[in-house]
């Protein structure tokens, strides 16, 4: 059997557990044979367990066996496939390519977004990160004519908003954000680093909107007010990790979120329009304020 064609099955398994929280071989192999890949026969239990191991090593779930409940099988380590795990994004970006590899009939009517891998630098910056190398970065700003050189070591990748960046760390103990797509030149040095043992990538941003860390402001309490359907997209794909619903009516709900607000955050809101709004605190509303009223002045006709 060809890799590809191993890993939808995988894919496939690894899914059909987790959506069912616990199932036993005899449910699995009844929606086994319903597949297009079964060809109408059951799964092996030699085969099964083979699967189990290699969903171990790929994606490092544990798919493991309750003998005091019906000999069901279920996800030891759940808790890894939480909406920011790397797991968890894995099997969701696998899922989609197997669902598109068995529709490419209808490839001129399912339309994708461009989002770049980064190409041979997230190769180069992964290998770093696992060989803890120092990397040496020829960057160049937005606007700049030339390029800067960093020896940097890289801490951590992050995709948001279709572009990967990289966390470096200077030589001084200064981080710094890099865009990938702004990296002139990179090469791994023979300089190796130790990480920071109390560093976590996730607590590091968990302040952030998004990448923008060189910020002065302090995290605090922002309460935004939804109008329309907005309320429902806020509350199906909440914009920070620290919101929550603090007030409802038929006109509009309101969310209250803990972080900074950077300027990446402000530029989102700038996007909402009239849909959304700042309540407190009052600073930042008006500075909202303020910048709608610059980009009116943009649309008006000059004397």
């Amino acid at each position: 059997m060809t890799t590809p064609s191993l890993f939808k099955e995988y894919i496939w398994l690894l899914n059909t557990i987790h959506n069912a929280g616990r199932i036993s071989f005899s449910e699995i192999n009844k929606k086994w044979v319903r597949t297009e890949m079964s060809n109408g026969i059951e799964m092996a239990r030699s085969t099964f367990n083979r699967h189990r191991i290699a969903i171990e090593d790929i994606f490092g779930l544990i798919i493991n066996c309750d003998r005091t409940d019906g000999y069901c099988y279920y996800i030891e380590n759940e808790e890894d496939l939480d909406e920011n795990s790397v797991q968890n994004w894995m099997l969701s970006t696998l899922t989609v390519s197997n669902v598109l590899s068995e529709s490419m009939s209808l490839q001129k009517r399912i339309l994708l977004e461009n989002i770049p891998s980064g190409g041979e630098y997230l190769q180069l910056i992964i290998k770093a990160m696992r060989e803890s190398r120092l990397v040496r970065c020829e960057y160049r700003k937005y606007g700049a004519e030339t390029a800067n050189s960093y020896q940097l070591a890289p801490y951590c990748v992050k995709l948001y908003r279709q572009r990967w960046y990289m966390l470096g760390r200077k030589g001084n103990g200064d981080f710094r954000i890099f865009s990938l797509d702004r990296i002139v030149d990179l090469s791994l040095t023979d300089d190796t680093f130790v990480i920071d043992s109390h560093f976590d990538a996730a607590e590091y941003f968990g302040e952030c909107f998004g990448i923008v860390i060189a910020d002065p402001a302090p995290a605090q309490r922002i309460v935004v007010r939804t109008y329309n359907t907005e309320r429902y997209y806020w509350q199906n794909l909440p914009v920070h990790h620290s919101q929550r619903l603090i007030a409802e009516t038929e006109e509009y709900a309101d969310f209250e979120l803990y972080m900074r607000p950077t300027m990446d955050f402000s530029g989102y809101m700038l996007s909402r329009a009239c849909q959304a709004k700042i309540i407190e605190p009052q600073w930042l509303a008006d500075e909202i304020h303020d910048m709608h009223l610059d980009a009116m002045r943009m649309y008006e006709e000059e004397d």
